[in-house]
């Protein structure tokens, strides 16, 4: 059985996903011991094209000095000039595009303080285990049982082992089991994620290839409304390659027992992109990607983010739908908060301060910062997925409803926030109620 040589705090991580690689890297910049556990042989990236706002970049200046400047290094715009400030551009699935609409040339919605910025999700994590050092990992660790005892957390893993630590932080997934331990006794109708009636085919493909169908299409980040059928296309890998999501309302409940994502036919797949009301070239788009079903889950209701001495970030607090791309912002934000405040718990046990009390007032502050922000984006996020299908209750299929509702300062709350606040609210709360 594992534990610290000398009793000093120590952190847990469960899940090598953006959140706990972000929380292990500030926790090893302030100093704070911590082992991440992954259930995985090795790190490994699910997915392709990933995104980060200005609160999402401002995140990473405050868990690690270097983060921001190499993830810059990875990361690609919209090609034009003048459309750096764009975050997306709406238009048409059907054939077209919407090019004779009243609105067409005035779709994008942005902000002049905001610069587009994506990378490919494997050159993410990369640049950020580079900051974690390995004796500080542990893979092929898949966690069976979490035990809470007064002083401390055990964990029981799949080959046997058995580790204890001060605290334990969740960032397993979606269908994380440390949110089924913190959840399951008084809110256990919110364990499960929930199918949110849509699916997606994900690609990425060589530029080249997708200039051949979009032509300068593929120069602007772009969402492509269309009645139960839609599209999401933005560059990456520094404009070398091309990521595209072609997403399926669905009016059927999701079968796959236990599993996000379902193999098709490739018949199957173009068969739900049949019709008039699909421009050919989606056709020709979706004919590069493969035949597998991304399912939509998301979190809608989470009534705590803690447990004691256990505590869930990224997408085991709050996985949301994509179609903000916020998602990965706010994992990291989740890390900035959690790693301030485990580092005042830390020193506390050097002032004389009960660190049970500490911890307890840690993770109510880290709720009290964090949840209502990181709720509210999941569930705009829902709120864009019923735009993008022409299923808003009150825009419906009216683009100048839907546009004005994207437009006029959406996203301000979310992109500039102030960060740093939260940091020194989160500080504040818990030195203050540690005391009590």
């Amino acid at each position: 059985m594992h534990r610290s040589s000398d009793g000093s705090f120590h952190v847990a991580i469960v899940g090598a996903g953006i959140a706990g690689l972000a929380l292990a890297m500030g926790l090893q910049k302030k100093g704070v011991r911590f082992t991440l556990y992954e259930e995985a042989s090795q790190y490994s990236a699910v997915g392709a094209g990933i995104g980060f706002g200005p609160n999402g970049l401002r995140a990473m200046d405050l868990i690690e000095p270097g983060f921001r400047s190499r993830y810059e290094e990875i990361c690609v715009g919209n090609k034009p000039v003048d459309a750096q400030h764009i975050f997306f551009e709406g238009l048409l699935l059907e054939e077209g595009l919407g090019r004779d609409e009243s609105w067409y040339g005035k779709s994008a919605w942005g902000h002049p303080d905001f610069t587009r910025k994506s990378a490919h999700r494997k050159a993410l994590l990369e640049i950020m285990t580079s900051f974690i050092p390995m004796e500080s990992v542990r893979f092929n660790k898949r966690l069976t049982e979490i035990e809470q005892h007064s002083e401390e957390v055990v964990l029981h893993f799949a080959d046997g082992e058995v580790t204890r630590a001060s605290v334990l932080a969740g960032s397993d997934g979606i269908a994380s089991m440390v949110r089924k331990h913190v959840l399951e006794s008084l809110y256990a109708t919110q364990v499960e994620p929930v199918y949110a009636d849509a699916y997606c085919y994900r690609g990425v493909i060589p530029i080249q290839q997708a200039e051949e169908i979009l032509g300068d299409l593929t120069d602007v980040a772009k969402f492509y409304f269309g009645f139960k059928r839609s599209a999401v296309t933005y560059r990456i890998s520094g404009g070398e390659e091309f990521n595209f999501l072609l997403c399926v309302a669905d009016d059927n409940p999701w079968t796959a027992d236990q599993a996000v994502t379902s193999k098709v036919s490739y018949e199957a797949m173009m068969a739900d992109f049949e019709g008039p009301s699909v421009d050919e070239r989606f056709r020709r788009l979706l004919s590069k990607a493969n035949p597998i079903k991304w399912g939509l889950f998301h979190h809608p209701r989470t009534s705590t983010y803690y447990r004691d001495r256990v505590a869930i970030l990224g997408d085991s607090a709050h996985a949301s739908l994509p179609f903000q791309a916020a998602g990965a912002a706010q994992g990291v934000e989740d890390a900035v908060i959690l790693s301030n405040v485990f580092a005042e718990v830390s020193h506390s046990r050097t002032n004389g301060v009960s660190p049970t009390a500490t911890i307890r007032a840690a993770l109510s502050a880290y709720d009290f910062v964090r949840r209502p922000r990181a709720q509210k984006q999941l569930e705009q996020s829902a709120e864009v997925t019923r735009m993008l299908f022409f299923q808003h209750a009150e825009a419906g299929a009216d683009m100048n409803k839907i546009l004005p509702m994207l437009q006029n300062g959406r996203f301000n709350w979310l992109w500039f926030h102030d960060i740093e606040e939260d940091v020194q609210v989160a500080v504040n709360r818990t030195k203050g109620e540690s005391a009590t």
